[in-house]
């Protein structure tokens, strides 16, 4: 693994949705954010364990491009 992976979440902007990733019980969990603070949990991308935080941000642009957008048109890390 080439970085650790972080117990905190890390915040992206996933076209216009704001997500996040956290290692947590040795698997990462991708969460859809409200913005009242409340997290969803999304089950149905599998982010795989032996994956680098650093590969985070590619890894949903790929996941989720057919939502980019003119004002949407990439995948930013918020953290």
């Amino acid at each position: 693994m080439a970085d650790s992976k972080p117990g905190k979440p890390v915040h992206f902007n996933v076209f216009g949705s704001v997500m996040s990733v956290q290692w947590k019980d040795n698997q990462w969990l991708l969460f859809k954010e409200s913005a009242a603070g409340i997290r969803i949990r999304v089950h149905d991308i599998a982010i795989p364990a032996d994956m680098a935080q650093s590969e985070l941000l590619k890894y949903l642009d790929d996941m989720y491009h057919e939502y980019a957008s003119p004002d949407f048109p990439m995948v930013v890390m918020l953290d």
